[in-house]
């Protein structure tokens, strides 16, 4: 089951049921997935029956919308409707291997020759002690923050290299999507598409930028899925400039192509007390399989980044966007 968030300026936010072609509007009584899934699970129902006892005969054309010829908008597949600094973004790195091989390349400056970077070595010990068995925990994974709600972006969004950037560049990954209940667990909603987006250029000054380099607008969807198979997840990511495509590649994700189980992972990022309070969102990404950067593209103003994965609904697509404005200092004012 595929879920779609819309918003169009004269009826607002909207949720849909995408059932190729066609898209399957949800009762009004829910304007957002998180107000629909939280219902769900504070009344301890089955999510999908609940879906099909709110889904409407109402029908909108999925590819109109889809290429962006009427008024219908497609939103980011989950966020918080009401306050964006109740999600938090975040992700792991370093959980496939060709992510470490180019980490390993961007960093190995501060290795000698024959020795491995902090990056390849974090990796290796993912590859050890990543997927533990059942009842144990494994290792634990490099953990970033990405920023809030306020920085997420949806299809078609521009993704923007703000001013005080180095660069930007696309990251395809799988997005875990999850929502804290009252009781402080962790409910995972499902996956989605992501483009992570971040500052490689940054990174690859010195590995102690890794902070700020992440800090950048992601993007996810355009669709949430809930019961998608984890396990291997084919896909293409590519980058189109004036209407050319000038660099694509096959990736994969899911399990069998990573060094940590997803449960490892989530055990990691929801074991911290402050990521587990009710009603907030979580939105976690997994790690890629390639970027552009790490085969010498740089992203120009309006290239278009393309992500689809096999099993998860139509492609993710934004373009990119390269602030033209200086930085400029930001004062800080004295409270007297």
């Amino acid at each position: 089951m595929r879920l779609i968030q819309l918003y169009h300026p004269k009826k607002g936010r909207r949720i849909a049921v995408v059932e190729e072609p066609d898209l399957h509007l949800v009762s009004e009584k829910y304007n957002s997935c998180y107000s629909l899934f939280k219902d769900a699970i504070n009344n301890e129902r089955s999510v999908k029956e609940h879906i099909r006892e709110n889904t409407t005969r109402q029908k909108l054309d999925y590819n109109r919308i889809h290429e962006a010829t009427g008024q219908w908008e497609i939103l980011p597949a989950f966020d918080h409707p009401d306050n964006p600094l109740a999600c938090m973004l975040s992700g792991t790195g370093l959980t496939h291997k060709a992510s470490a091989e180019n980490r390993q390349k961007m960093h190995e400056k501060m290795a000698t020759e024959n020795d491995l970077t902090d990056s390849m070595e974090v990796y290796l010990w993912g590859e050890e002690g990543g997927k533990p068995n059942s009842g144990q925990i494994g290792v634990q994974p490099e953990w970033f923050f990405k920023g809030n709600g306020t920085a997420l972006r949806g299809y078609n969004d521009p993704l923007t290299v703000p001013s005080y950037a180095n660069d930007g560049g696309e990251e395809p990954e799988i997005a875990g999507i999850y929502l804290i209940g009252e009781d402080a667990k962790p409910y995972r909603i499902g996956f989605a598409m992501a483009n992570e987006f971040s500052d490689h250029v940054m990174e690859k000054k010195n590995y102690l930028y890794l902070a700020p380099s992440k800090l950048r607008s992601p993007a996810i969807g355009p669709e949430l899925v809930l019961d998608a198979d984890f396990q291997d997840i084919a896909g293409t990511v590519s980058i189109k400039r004036d209407g050319e495509e000038i660099w694509s590649k096959a990736i994969k994700s899911g399990e069998q192509n990573m060094s940590h189980s997803l449960q490892n992972l989530e055990h990691h990022h929801f074991k911290y007390d402050q990521h587990r309070i009710p009603g907030t969102i979580h939105i976690h990404f997994f790690g890629a399989d390639a970027f552009s950067f790490g085969e010498n593209i740089q992203l120009r103003h309006n290239d278009i980044m393309s992500i689809s994965f096999e099993g998860f609904g139509r492609t993710l697509r934004n373009p990119v966007h390269i602030e033209s404005k200086k930085e400029t200092p930001i004062e800080v004012e004295t409270v007297s």
